[in-house]
């Protein structure tokens, strides 16, 4: 429901000040110069967000009794401009400002699903997204740059020429530089390549994510969103609780859930309680982790400037600590033998190899394909393809809780979930690898008239709690061997009346 700009009602509650269409021309229809507000013909508004998409989209479901999309008419070029923020937030930053006056209202592009319902009502699906989005589409970069990676991609982000984006850009800065040419290709896909090459300069973090919220664009390591550029793990965002089997004035071990013996505030409780989750995957998908060079990579650089080649291989245990994760330095698989001949996950880099092109002297410098040492190419492509790939494939939760709109993707939350066997005894124990810190990696922002809510989908690279390891360096399988014999000859039982039979006897 949407509600006074200063007064929270209940969780969930939210201020949208109308949901305004800009068509090409005033005709046809009584409209002005600052468009039509469409919001009372509106039944769903979904606003999607990602750290692995380059650009905001969206979309609206429309009850349209007063054919609208005849009268208007709705061709996909319209604008759409809107301000939506949780009640009470004054920060201008916490809100989700899509408004003319900021140079980024968001962009029909299509309509789907266009159905009559009744006699005089008709519903279909505006699809929207940001201006950047077809900027993209309708430019092209062909451009040679030289310097950080940072500042390239700030200057395709800026340029006219190219995104011509008005958004606020938060970067990490790249400690490598380089000279690069960009061979007219789409501006996202310009910048993906940069992603690629870009290392931190705080760090040893390679490999960044460029995408945009609706509070700006983002182009940093997944490592910054866990940690400061000191090292210090960031500050939460909010904290949510999934615990129903607990009282409202019980503590959760270690996390502060009353202050001053006092009962949190109803509407802040309901703002940090989870209504639903599911974890989308858990981080066990070994054989896939395995497979794309997660735990293990060989990368062969063929340096073409003197014919020389390198055989680099990535160890996960022995360069998990170089970087931060969400929850400190716990992998999310121990370093154990796994297999007979005694080696853990970690100790087969040939169960991915690539082979990488990299030389020297291309624009007169000495460096390799990162700008930076050519013999360190190999290992630092490793490194990136596993920092990504932990990423992606690490623990996966999916939250449905109350709408709050200074939430955005790369924002760590806490997520306090009891340890199953601790539930009965409620005696707050939270779970071991599933609790703890996560990053917010996509969000759904779901308006209906009743009330605002996010499902947010988060990810975490490493543990709650380390697993324990009691250091073995032999496998456990070697005490179950039982002596069997190893082959046979299929003829060994075979005889001569057999043989006799078969017609296959020497000499008949």
């Amino acid at each position: 429901m949407e509600a006074h700009a200063d007064t929270i009602q209940f969780a969930g509650d939210y201020r949208l000040d109308g949901i305004i269409l800009h068509n090409h021309q005033n005709e046809g229809i009584d409209i002005d110069d600052v468009g039509i507000d469409i919001q009372k013909l509106v039944v769903e508004f979904n606003i999607f967000e990602s750290i692995y998409k380059n650009s905001i989209t969206g979309s609206l479901v429309i009850a349209d009794s007063i054919n609208l999309i005849a009268k208007l008419p709705i061709q996909g070029t319209e604008r759409l401009s809107f301000k939506l923020s949780t009640p009470g937030s004054l920060d201008q930053g916490h809100n989700v400002d899509c408004s003319e006056a900021t140079g980024n209202p968001m962009h029909i592009y299509k309509l789907t699903n266009k159905q009559q319902i009744n006699e005089g009502t008709q519903t279909y699906t505006l699809h929207f997204c940001s201006r950047e989005f077809l900027r993209n589409i309708r430019t092209k970069v062909s451009e040679s740059f030289s310097g950080r990676i940072d500042q390239m991609v700030y200057k395709i982000l800026d340029d006219e020429n190219y995104l011509d984006s008005r958004q606020f850009f938060k970067y990490q800065k790249t400690r490598n530089q380089d000279t690069i040419t960009i061979p007219n290709i789409a501006p996202f896909k310009a910048i993906e390549m940069l992603s690629r090459k870009a290392l931190a300069d705080d760090s040893k973090s390679a490999g960044y994510l460029f995408y945009q919220t609706t509070k700006g664009f983002n182009f940093r390591s997944f490592e910054s969103m866990c940690v400061t550029s000191t090292g210090a793990p960031r500050k939460a965002k909010q904290e949510f609780n999934y615990m129903p089997s607990m009282n409202t004035d019980e503590k959760i071990t270690g996390r502060r859930h009353l202050k001053d013996n006092k009962i949190v505030d109803k509407i802040v409780k309901d703002y940090t309680s989870v209504e639903q989750y599911k974890f989308i995957n858990n981080f066990h998908d070994v054989a896939m982790n395995q497979a794309v060079g997660t735990y293990a990579h060989r990368v062969i650089t063929h340096n073409l400037f003197d014919k020389s080649y390198k055989i680099s291989d990535y160890h996960y245990h022995n360069y998990f600590d170089d970087t931060k994760h969400t929850d400190g330095n716990n992998p999310a698989i121990v370093d154990t033998p796994v297999d007979y001949d005694d080696k853990g996950v970690s100790d087969y880099p040939e169960s991915r190899v690539s082979v990488m092109a990299t030389t020297q002297y291309t624009h007169g410098e000495e460096t390799g394909a990162f700008g930076i040492d050519v013999g360190q190419d190999g290992i630092t492509e490793a490194a990136r393809v596993s920092q990504l790939a932990t990423v992606s494939s690490g623990t996966n939760l999916k939250l449905t809780v109350k709408g709050q709109s200074y939430l955005e993707p790369g924002d760590v939350i806490d997520f306090n979930i009891l340890s199953v066997e601790n539930k009965v005894n409620s005696d707050g124990r939270l779970d071991p690898q599933y609790a703890g810190r996560y990053i917010i990696s996509k969000i759904r922002h779901r308006i209906t008239n009743d009330e605002y809510i996010q499902v947010l989908e988060c990810v975490k690279d490493s543990v709650f709690t380390a697993y324990s390891s009691d250091g073995e360096s032999s496998y456990q399988g070697h005490k179950t061997i039982v002596d069997h014999v190893r082959g046979q000859d299929i003829n060994e039982y075979d005889t001569i009346e057999d043989d006799i039979k078969s017609g296959r006897r020497r000499g008949l």
